[in-house]
């Protein structure tokens, strides 16, 4: 009896330690997130008191004459990651229905590996090749070819007008769908897979073909993960440095075309961090990381509002 006791006060203990060990490793990462917004806002704080707001809306970028406005680097980063996502989620979608409906066996598990390794290649690599291989093939084929098929269509025209450079707003956006496809592709095939064979089968019974299962039977089972997979892949667009950095241009000018060099928050971040002169300079450079931060933090929320809502949804219906 007293080896029975004993026994049950010592999980008891172990009990307590567990809980308040996974507290304060959950209230620790929290308050790591309030110190780098609170650490951010301190060192933007200059920045802040000069520029204010406008510091979002303003297109000057000039550390000579002490102004510094951040509309065309947040502009850059938003449009580099929408071109990568309307490229790179069909692109997942395709690779995640060959791997689990029409992939044969034997091929599914090295295509598959082969498609995760990408996501291991280091982003710098991408940015090497996407400026000396990628960038001047692009410039000297695939630019000219949009702008002479696209010259006489009014929208379009606009969108690839300019010089055909190779690099610019379109290059970065290619190498950054490039970068994310691995991790989209990979959370939707994991999703695929988890649908319950006897819903695919009963739809293929009815007639129905592949494309007609995946597009009313998988995808509706699992659009939550679907959205959190493309999601990730956002997250990742909008903080990308390195490859963006080689291939965007690095220029602070507005944006007319998607052959127009650019900037994003993090390639600006990247140039101009370890050459500030001036604590203006360097607080304006704070400032956008904070919008950078602020920007993900808002994308994040609204996937996850999002998915709540489609889960309350689902719930309403069933």
């Amino acid at each position: 009896m007293t080896t029975q006791a004993a026994r049950l006060k010592q999980q008891q203990l172990q009990d307590v330690v567990f809980r308040g060990a996974t507290r304060f490793f959950a209230f620790l990462v929290l308050a790591i997130l309030a110190g780098i917004i609170i650490s951010l806002c301190i060192g933007a704080w200059p920045s802040i008191k000069q520029f204010g707001l406008g510091f979002l809306v303003s297109d000057q970028w000039n550390p000579v004459t002490h102004v510094f406005g951040g509309r065309n680097s947040i502009i850059g980063t938003l449009l580099s990651s929408l071109i990568a996502l309307l490229i790179a989620v069909p692109v997942s979608f395709g690779i995640a229905i060959f791997l689990t409906e029409l992939a044969p066996v034997w091929l599914r598990r090295p295509f598959g590996i082969a498609i995760e390794l990408l996501a291991g290649v280091p982003s710098i690599i991408y940015g090497i090749w996407g400026l000396f291989i990628f960038a001047p093939w692009f410039g000297d084929n695939v630019q000219p070819w949009l702008q002479r098929t696209t010259h006489d269509i009014p929208l379009l025209g606009t969108l690839f007008d300019g010089p055909p450079m190779g690099i610019g707003m379109l290059t970065s956006g290619l190498i950054l769908s490039i970068m994310i496809i691995p991790y989209i592709s990979s959370v939707m095939r994991d999703v695929f897979e988890v649908v319950p064979a006897m819903l695919k089968e009963s739809a293929y019974g009815l007639g129905c073909t592949t494309w007609e299962v995946m597009w009313n039977v998988v995808l509706p089972f699992t659009r939550s993960g679907v959205i959190g997979g493309v999601m990730l892949g956002l997250g990742r667009a909008l903080g990308e440095t390195m490859a963006i950095t080689f291939v965007i241009g690095n220029s602070h000018s507005s944006i007319h075309s998607l052959f127009d060099p650019g900037t994003s928050i993090a390639a600006t971040l990247a140039n101009e961090f370890t050459e500030a002169s001036d604590d203006l300079h360097v607080a304006s450079l704070i400032y956008l990381g904070l919008l950078l931060f602020v920007i993900t933090f808002v994308v994040l929320v609204l996937s996850k509002i999002l998915l709540l809502r489609l889960q309350k949804g689902d719930g309403a219906h069933s």
